[in-house]
């Protein structure tokens, strides 16, 4: 009877092994996803300056009462210039505010960046010390959160805006969020 528990025990091992790694390589699952703890909670505390001079800054308790997308870019960031043209498109969306927080960039080097593509944002505040992007829990550029009128994060993506991502994710839930 021992014989035959020592002889299924490595087979019992490989089995939970090999079922671990079935479920990491499963067809259904999204290896970019990065879940984020931030959801559902309060946007961190913030008091960021405007790019511009002369413009008013951003603080986070200016987000009550409104929904904002916040969008975490560089000027540096290849996927941030894919996704610039999306932007535009959910700028159109008067329920929304679209704030751009450029991240770890020189002021004068997102000037010339928002210069050649345009800027789709309502402000953009700058995050040279990344400060705020790491209370965020920022993984990377471009990264964007939907934040609802109570200044509660509702939505997070790492990496850039897709079409797909804005039909079927973001735009039903500004729906929601903008009763």
């Amino acid at each position: 009877m021992m014989r035959r528990l020592l002889f299924l025990l490595p087979l019992l091992a490989f089995a939970a092994i090999a079922g671990w790694f079935w479920l990491g390589l499963a067809p259904n699952r999204n290896p970019s996803a990065v879940p984020s703890v931030m959801i559902g909670k309060h946007v961190p505390q913030f008091d960021l300056p405007a790019l511009a001079t002369g413009s008013p800054g951003l603080k986070s308790s200016e987000l009550k009462g409104r929904v904002t997308l916040i969008s975490f870019f560089a000027s540096w960031c290849v996927p941030c210039r894919a996704e610039h043209p999306l932007l535009f498109t959910l700028a159109e969306d008067k329920r929304i505010e679209i704030d751009g927080i450029a991240y770890n960039d020189k002021p004068e080097k997102t000037s010339a960046y928002l210069s050649e593509l345009g800027n789709p944002y309502s402000q953009v505040v700058v995050d040279q010390s990344g400060r705020t992007a790491i209370d965020f829990g920022l993984t990377g550029v471009p990264e964007t959160y939907l934040v609802d009128r109570d200044g509660v994060i509702r939505f997070h993506l790492a990496g850039p805006l897709s079409e797909d991502v804005i039909a079927n994710q973001l735009k039903p839930l500004i729906a929601e969020l903008a009763k």
